[in-house]
């Protein structure tokens, strides 16, 4: 009997191993080559379930490839991050060669962090900002969600099953959030969903990057709707 006892114990403890193995947990992980000198990149980095990690980790290089990379739609197909900061670094050598009077130093920092972690649902935010020598830099904001169970990159349709009445709940969240300041924007009545819909701990986040619905100067524009205002018409929840 002791006998059987132990064996189910080693048994049920390599079974947990596994399932520990398999658990998703994310690191951050800072990325540089030998000559950089004016990128920095600090992102997070999936570990577990390789093949869930392994999407994860490539749509979050991809984003940083294609925010260092001056021409995005070769970046994500050709290179690496590694390339990517190299050819960064090698486009201010030769912008210094060619206006050698300019004082503009230019620089790029990409930072990521874990917004919201579920059995159901990862939200990751990458905040990236560049400057190349405009009259600002230029900060950038991307929320990305992921199925927690296979690594898929979701899109904002993806996460709810209402869009319709999303979409009204979210408008009078916006209405609150820019009350009083309606002539800071574009076209405040006429309200549109952000490119960016991801999660925290309180709900779901909404938030418009520069330009997108304000003049720059307005700066960026960012709300939450709390989760039980939501939860019937959330599809990963």
């Amino acid at each position: 009997m002791q006998r059987k006892f132990l064996l189910l114990s080693l048994i049920f403890l390599v079974f947990s191993c596994e399932e520990e193995e398999k658990k998703l947990t994310f690191l951050e992980k800072s990325i540089t080559t030998e000559h950089n000198k004016i990128v920095e990149i600090n992102i997070p980095e999936a570990q577990g379930n390789e093949a869930v990690a392994t999407k994860i980790n490539k749509a979050l290089q991809a984003i940083v490839i294609t925010s260092l990379n001056f021409e995005p739609e070769a970046s994500t197909k050709s290179l690496s991050i590694l390339e990517s900061i190299d050819n960064f670094n090698t486009e201010y050598k030769n912008f210094n060669t060619d206006f050698p009077e300019s004082p503009m130093q230019w620089e790029a920092q990409i930072d990521g962090e874990i917004m919201y972690q579920s059995e159901a649902v990862i939200s990751v935010a990458l905040t990236s900002y560049l400057n190349t020598g405009g009259a600002h830099g230029n900060l950038i904001i991307s929320f990305l969600n992921f199925d927690a169970l296979t690594g898929q990159l979701l899109k904002n349709e993806d996460l709810v099953n209402d869009i319709k009445t999303f979409k009204t709940i979210a408008r009078d969240y916006f209405n609150d959030q820019i009350a009083g300041k309606e002539a800071d924007y574009f076209e405040p009545d006429n309200f549109i969903l952000p490119q960016n819909i991801g999660f925290n701990n309180i709900g779901v986040v909404l938030l418009y990057n520069n330009y997108e619905i304000a003049p720059y100067a307005t700066g960026l524009t960012e709300f939450t709707i709390p989760f039980n205002d939501l939860v019937p018409y959330l599809n990963f929840m």
